[in-house]
């Protein structure tokens, strides 16, 4: 019951370490550390991810990252009943930046990458949540990005859910 608490523990851990200067998220984590991460279906790099961010961009804000992490985790036990994605998602499989679904450029990379989110199937070069994702939902309608990924988990496969209800923000 107090998982996230624990997240936001190591969140503040990791930024102090970051802050001062050890940047090799490699060296960050204890057993009991990666334990949680496993607990919630997260990879090393994928939390660091958003330490990163936060630390060099203000962004995402430790809230966002529990927000999105708690989706994460309720998916991780729902659906995938706490057993790890079987594949990785790269560079290479996901839509480019300019790529459109109904004139809106990105949401199908967004998608791509929300999905395999949801899956903890980003592969360590991929964020959700990155730079990219957070100007995509900033500027169709302010989205917050837990708020997408519970959206992208509702529709399941069926993109014109999304875009729906992205089209009546």
């Amino acid at each position: 019951m107090t998982w996230n608490d624990r997240f936001l523990d190591l969140f503040d851990r990791c930024v102090k370490r970051y802050e001062s200067g050890d940047k090799d998220f490699t060296g960050y984590y204890s057993a009991a550390d990666s334990a949680l991460l496993a607990e919630i279906g997260y990879k090393p790099r994928e939390f660091f991810d958003f330490v990163e961010d936060y630390c060099e961009e203000g962004q995402p804000s430790i809230s966002t990252a529990l927000l999105v992490a708690a989706v994460r985790r309720d998916y991780f036990q729902v659906v995938m009943q706490g057993k790890p994605g079987e594949k990785e998602l790269t560079r290479d499989d996901i839509p480019t930046f300019g790529d459109e679904l109904d004139g809106i450029a990105y949401l199908p990379r967004i998608l791509a990458k929300a999905r395999a989110k949801l899956r903890g199937e980003l592969d360590p070069d991929l964020m959700y949540g990155c730079g990219g994702d957070r100007a995509f939902l900033a500027r169709n309608g302010d989205l917050h990005p837990a708020d997408f990924l519970r959206r992208v988990w509702a529709a399941e496969d069926d993109d014109s859910k999304v875009l729906a209800w992205i089209k009546g923000q």
